[in-house]
């Protein structure tokens, strides 16, 4: 089918597949569970096919639009084989992302009207969100652009310290103060930094403790005001890292943030341990948010821009 045409290079679509080869195998285990014996999509196949989604975290309400979607399908075409169910998914679920994704993007890249190009990351403590931010500071440097670092996260000395050893491996600039500091201060001196140094694009850390919804709100909100007396349009984008091997808790912490602040973009991490990779369709689905970066990997360049083709062509690949 022309439109899951492969637009990755090899090396990549292999770390992709390889990444998701868990959710496949565990998806796939339970498909086939679903359909043995039976020659025809039918209501029992169905309903077998709806406890498979659920199972496979996908989310409930985005398992029932692509119920919907095959009903439709199985309606419309009076008959359909049960060989044929794999590549029906394949399109339906495609055909759901397609109301999130643009889905064409090859490379991580950011907009070139804004400079620097401020990028809030948030996320609770573990989810990969330092590891995150290494890895994107790393593929914008080697394309050219100038990165700078704000560690942000003043709770914890570990956050400060694992930052530095990320912009230490990428040998980009980091500004931070001593553990304890007003996180919208070290924004603050990241931003002035980053002007003086004309730099391209700030990467900023932020606090990784699920607080109460207010509180949340009123830290994030102070230091997006702070950003703003720098760079009046700051940040340009507040991303979301949440972790893929949590399951459904990724759609909790999903839900707390984009209620407590204006998420822009999610970047879902740890999909290469886990047989969870179902999560990614539910979420990018259900909080309308477009899924930008997906982890399927230890390695520096395994932080991936998702691609709704390449994602669901990985995944339901035989």
């Amino acid at each position: 089918m022309s439109l899951f045409k492969n637009i990755f290079s090899k090396d990549k679509k292999e770390t992709l597949d390889k990444g998701l080869e868990k959710s496949k195998s565990s998806f796939f285990g339970k498909l086939s569970k679903a359909v043995a014996g039976k020659s025809k999509v039918d209501d029992e196949v169905l309903d077998n096919l709806e406890e498979v989604l659920v199972t496979s975290d996908v989310g409930v309400n985005t398992t029932l639009k692509i119920i919907e979607r095959i009903e439709a399908r199985v309606s419309k075409d009076k008959y359909l084989g049960t060989e044929e169910l794999n590549q029906i998914l394949r399109e339906e679920i495609a055909g759901l992302l397609s109301e999130t994704h643009l889905g064409e993007e090859k490379e991580i890249s950011i907009p070139g009207n804004n400079k620097p190009h401020v990028i809030m990351v948030v996320g609770v403590n573990g989810v990969g969100k330092t590891t995150t931010i290494g890895k994107l500071a790393h593929q914008l440097k080697n394309q050219g652009l100038h990165v700078v670092l704000g560690a942000g996260d003043t709770f914890r000395a570990a956050a400060i310290d694992q930052l530095q050893v990320w912009a230490d491996r990428v040998a980009v600039p980091i500004i931070k103060q001593k553990m304890g500091s007003d996180p919208a201060s070290v924004a603050f001196d990241t931003l002035n930094a980053a002007v003086a140094d004309n730099a391209d694009v700030v990467l900023i850390d932020t606090a990784g403790r699920l607080h109460n919804k207010v509180n949340l709100m009123n830290e994030l909100s102070k230091v997006k005001r702070v950003m703003q007396k720098v760079v009046p349009d700051a940040p340009h984008e507040v991303l979301l890292v949440l972790d893929g091997s949590t399951g459904q808790n990724a759609f909790e912490q999903a839900k707390q943030f984009t209620k407590a602040t204006e998420v822009t973009s999610l970047a879902v991490t740890k999909l290469d341990g886990t047989a969870k990779g179902g999560v990614v369709i539910g979420i990018s689905d259900q909080f309308q948010i477009p899924v930008k970066y997906i982890g399927v990997g230890e390695g520096i360049e395994d932080l991936q821009v998702f691609n709704k083709y390449e994602f669901v062509d990985s995944f339901f690949r035989l």
